[in-house]
Formats: structure tokens, sequence, C-alpha cells
């Protein structure tokens, strides 16, 4: 298991993937995830976003819809295609490696990765290119799988594990991989970045009462008051 594999996965997905984010298929997001995700942008009242690994777009869309310039990226470009089909957002075909490795000719007011932070070495490389990416007082904000959750019988500890498709209806081809990471080790991979966690919420399911995400709201460190003379 490795990040390139991620992709080549997805790439062999995004047909289904496209249909059950459209067609409200992802149980956990229409009771949970997607509203949590919406509401914690939109607390920013920024004034542009970038969606990175904006898959087929429904966040840039639904961002869009509130008055927001926003800018979907993603590295799978029948995901992109999709986005643009739909005639809201701008969308642009640029991998992770590409955005930690040249930055992006805009700064943005937010960053979000929604459930798109799934690989290892690529997740580091791209925290670290964030600051670059922030206008002052932005912020970064990352919604994943919560790992006290999504360890299951699993080790609670750092490593690969094998993806699912299960509770999402759709004719998938073998899920792509993903990398766990325990809350303590997300913490220190935002602090290696030189980012400060402004907020950590968890997202209830109101089904199963557990919950259904982690949203780590991310800035850069306040600068230190000048003393007076």
């Amino acid at each position: 298991m490795d990040d390139d594999e991620i992709v080549e996965r997805w790439k062999k997905n995004h047909e289904p993937w496209s249909i059950a984010v459209r067609e409200g298929r992802i149980q956990s997001r229409v009771l949970a995830t997607d509203a949590a995700i919406v509401d914690a942008v939109l607390k920013r009242s920024p004034a542009n976003v970038i969606d990175i690994g904006c898959g087929e777009g429904w966040l840039v869309r639904r961002l869009v819809s509130c008055g927001i310039d926003v800018l979907g990226v993603d590295v799978v470009a029948e995901l992109i295609e999709k986005a643009r089909l739909q005639m809201t957002g701008r969308y642009q075909l640029l991998s992770y490696e590409q955005l930690a490795a040249h930055g992006h000719a805009e700064s943005f007011d937010v960053c979000v990765c929604n459930f798109s932070l799934l690989g290892e070495m690529v997740t580091k490389h791209l925290l670290a290119a964030v600051p670059a990416l922030l206008n002052p007082q932005g912020a970064l904000i990352v919604q994943t799988l919560h790992p006290w959750v999504a360890c299951g019988d699993w080790p609670y500890r750092d490593g690969w594990r094998p993806g699912s498709w299960l509770g999402i209806d759709g004719a998938f081809s073998e899920p792509p991989p993903w990398y766990f990471r325990t809350i303590e080790s997300w913490m220190q991979l935002i602090a290696n970045a030189g980012l400060s966690v402004e907020a950590l919420l968890e997202p209830i399911n109101p089904e199963t009462l557990k919950p259904a995400s982690l949203i780590l709201v991310v800035s850069l460190p306040a600068l230190p008051a000048s003393r007076k003379p």
C-alpha cells in the first residue's frame, strides 16, 4: 500500500463514486458530515476557498451557492471533468505533489480537505505547503475519519489500512487504501507543518450517537505582540 495506489484506485472508481455522491447514497454524509464541513467553512466567512481533493465538486458547488469564490483541485481528470460539467465553481487538474512542490498563484482564506487526506507522505508534504497558500488569518479545515471509530479492531497506531465501500451502493472495484493516524499523530503532523489547531470538532451521527468524523480547524500561529518600549 502506498500513496500512488490511492490515486490509481480512485481513477478506477470515479464513476460509481460520483453517482453515490450526487444521489446521496453515503448515509454518514447525508446525516452529519456534509453539513458539518459546510458549517465549519462558513464560520470563517471566507471570500475565497480552495477545495483540495474536490472530487466531483459537490462542496465547491455548495460553497459557491453561499456567495464564495471557490477553486476545486483534484488529480483525477475524470472527476474534474464531471465537476466542470456542472458549470458551477472553478476547477483545476492538480496533484497534491504539484501543489506541495510549487504552491499556487492564488492565496486563500480557507483551504479545505474533506475526507481527502488519505495518504502518508503526500499528506505530510501537503500540510507543510499550506502556510504559503493561506491569506493572513486564513485556516485549513480537515475532515477525516474519526480515529477512535475508524480504528475498529486494529491496533491504535499509525499505519496503512485496506479501504472499504461498505454501506455504499454502487458498482465499485477494489477500494483505495488509506493511512490511519491517531489523534496524537494528527496533532504532531500539524505542529511539524508550523500550524496550530484552533478547534477540534466531532460531528455526531444521530443514528449511532458516535462520532461521524473528526474536523480539525488549523491556522498559522498568532504572532507574539511586540513589546512596548
